[in-house]
């Protein structure tokens, strides 16, 4: 029985790795490192798939692009016992700046297509996300191309200063100690 499912957003395939728009599968990737978890391919959830803690948390990478991303999760949604208010999806944020994260329980999209593409298929906004701030080019023109580019050195020290504190807490989340981790990560 899940009692959580931790998806990372991201595209498919080793050239978007690392770009602003993978940011939530990479993290999951990294995370999922402290917990040994062996991803296998799972075609009928279009993702690659982990289970760690005792087989209570189950770890998610969409194998399709990140505007397709709700098909895996209704795919979860129907196949588990998990509902929506269990999912907790990483992705990027454009109106974050670069670095900064938030923890959001419900909400619209804010404009991000991933996240409009999961809430139009499972027609409901109340899940778990982890926004990470991934900066705006300042033009809505050139979002597109931004997001598939890879961070400056100094945008890198920003992320991995966010990623530590995330990783510091992420064993809040796994226990359902949403509003701890919220309180932590929200505090300068």
């Amino acid at each position: 029985m899940y009692k959580l499912c931790v998806i990372g957003l991201g595209n498919p395939g080793s050239k978007y790795d690392h770009t602003r728009h993978n940011i939530g599968k990479d993290w999951l990737i990294n995370l999922s490192d402290k917990f040994s978890l062996e991803f296998k391919h799972k075609s009928k959830f279009e993702a690659e798939v982990a289970e760690s803690h005792d087989g209570s948390i189950l770890w998610i990478i969409p194998s399709n692009y990140v505007n397709d991303s709700g098909n895996t999760v209704s795919k979860i949604l129907r196949s588990t016992n998990l509902s929506n208010e269990n999912l907790f999806v990483l992705h990027d944020e454009l109106d974050l700046k670069t670095g900064d994260i938030r923890l959001k329980n419900d909400g619209g999209h804010g404009g991000h297509n991933g996240l409009r593409d999961i809430i139009s298929r499972i027609g409901n906004t109340n899940f778990k996300r982890l926004r990470i701030g991934i900066g705006h080019p300042g033009s809505k023109s050139e979002v597109t191309n931004w997001v598939l580019t890879k961070f400056s050195p100094t945008e890198k020290k920003a992320i991995k200063s966010a990623y530590i504190k995330l990783s510091k807490t992420f064993e809040l989340i796994l226990n359902g100690e949403f509003e701890a981790m919220q309180k932590i990560l929200h505090t300068k």
